[in-house]
């Protein structure tokens, strides 16, 4: 019987005509041919209550739902949840369905309406997008139905609890992988492509066609068979990549609801896959005021999964980062020449060239690209029209930072 009251809500339709009632039966004491209408009114909205409630209980369970999501979520994209719905009554049921997402979302939208035919089927698609890295909890799926009559709803409740990992995104990963070749076959898996260049791999020795470079024609195997041969190159492979991520509060800044580290790590997910694919070597190595994890270049099967582990559980310390440190790491963990891939932001021309030395230093030894974070706010805000003084204001700070970003970009 508990149960019975738990799951039983008076629908809005409900307390408007019990309202009406109540005023109606006050108006009697006035109006005393409006009674024996009151006593008429009040029975049949008994049988009808007595009537909505015995079809919404008389199917134990006349509405199912069940939730369908990823197992696991893709930080800072649109992920797809599905709620997949059946109506087993014999009538048209109109439904309201409460999903509880997990709370980091801090979102209080998420319900649904939908109308149901009787014994059919039903599925409601959104999407959600997380912006942290970590465990997020689903919780129940509530649905209420509602009969024709609109006197009361049903809960149903689901268990439909699950726990899952937001991880860096592979959905830019997987995107931008198809991307990473030029050719239409390659991109859907048909085969490799090999490009003839000059490059120092060498593929192998092949009859001449017109189009071949001819200072790659090889004249001892042309002399053996009577024939030009030509020697094929194929672009290097196993080169070193490097991805180098910034973990000092200057990562911290946030845009668009990510943090620039939460950036710089989906931008290494999708570096390294392309090199893995390119099959080159890749490694990641994390610091801020102390170094953080060193993942040596790979490119075994299995290599990408422990990087995106290991990006994963990065965060950010909120201290100033040690450039000097991560120079002298680079010099005793990296022994071949690389391509170091910087991920880290400067405000100011002063912050940058108090780093500017340790930044030569790991450029003297290895190929280093800085990728800076460009504020896309400020920009715009930039072409922007001023409309009054606060903006010509604003729109001056602003030229300021831009300003500072050019220089950085030239030092």
């Amino acid at each position: 019987m508990i149960k019975f009251f738990r799951s039983l809500y008076f629908t809005k339709t409900f307390w408007i005509v019990w309202v009406s009632l109540v005023l109606c039966f006050i108006l009697a004491y006035v109006f005393l041919w409006l009674l024996p209408i009151f006593n008429v009114l009040l029975i049949v909205i008994l049988i009808l209550l007595a009537a909505d409630t015995f079809a919404l209980y008389k199917v134990k369970a006349g509405i199912f739902a069940r939730r369908s999501s990823p197992d696991r979520l893709s930080n800072g994209d649109e992920n797809p949840i599905t709620l997949y719905l059946e109506n087993r009554y014999s009538f048209k049921v109109r439904l309201e369905i409460v999903d509880e997402i997990p709370h980091q979302f801090q979102r209080r939208d998420i319900l649904f309406h939908a109308e149901m035919a009787p014994v059919s089927e039903q599925q409601i698609h959104y999407t959600l997008r997380p912006v942290q890295r970590g465990e997020y909890e689903f919780g129940q799926v509530n649905v209420f139905a509602i009969t024709p009559l609109k006197l009361v709803k049903r809960r149903f409740q689901f268990e439909d609890k699950k726990v899952t990992a937001v991880y860096p995104s592979f959905l830019q990963m997987r995107q931008y992988a198809l991307l990473a070749v030029a050719n239409r076959l390659s991109e859907i898996g048909v085969k490799r492509i090999r490009r003839v260049g000059h490059s120092m791999e060498f593929d192998q020795v092949r009859n001449y066609v017109p189009g071949d470079d001819r200072r790659s024609v090889n004249w001892k195997a042309s002399a053996r068979r009577g024939d030009i041969m030509v020697n094929a190159y194929q672009d290097e492979k196993q080169q070193t990549v490097y991805c180098l991520i910034d973990k000092g509060r200057v990562m911290q800044s946030p845009f668009e609801g990510l943090t620039l580290l939460d950036y710089a790590i989906n931008s290494t997910l999708v570096m390294s896959n392309i090199a893995l694919i390119k099959e080159d070597k890749a490694g990641l190595i994390t610091f801020s005021d102390t170094m953080g994890q060193i993942v040596a270049a790979d490119r075994r099967s299995g290599h990408l999964q422990k990087i995106l582990s290991v990006l994963y559980r990065q965060k950010t310390r909120f201290l100033e980062t040690d450039f000097e440190r991560l120079s002298v790491a680079v010099r005793h963990q990296v022994r071949q020449r690389s391509l170091l891939l910087l991920f880290t932001n400067f405000e100011t021309l002063e912050a940058l060239q108090r780093q500017l030395p340790y930044l030569r230093r790991l450029a003297k030894d290895h190929l280093l690209v800085v990728i800076l974070f460009e504020n896309t706010e400020t920009k715009h805000l930039i072409e922007s029209p001023a409309k009054d003084l606060e903006q010509v204001y604003l729109k001056t700070i602003a030229h300021r930072f831009f300003y500072e970003k050019k220089k950085l970009q030239q030092n």
